[in-house]
């Protein structure tokens, strides 16, 4: 893997939202997150929803991250 590979995707692990939608996510802290989307953005009902103009996140999406955190499936760099 080339270092901008490395830097673009390493350490990102896979994740699947409540809604079905699947995120490649990196947590370089617990205040930090990064994603990758795989899917289409535009099926995800929290976005494109009715709600979207107030929620600028997919709420499903930041719960499933924080549940893969506690299950030990998806690590914080900073431990």
């Amino acid at each position: 893997m080339s270092e901008r590979d490395e830097f673009l995707v390493g350490g990102m692990g896979p994740v699947r939202c409540d809604c079905g939608n699947r995120v490649l996510v990196k947590k370089n802290s617990p205040q930090h997150t990064s994603v990758q989307w795989l899917s289409d953005t535009r099926d995800c009902p929290e976005l494109c929803g009715p709600r979207s103009a107030f929620v600028p996140t997919c709420l499903r999406l930041r719960d499933s991250i924080e549940k893969a955190v506690r299950d030990g499936t998806l690590e914080v760099a900073d431990g």
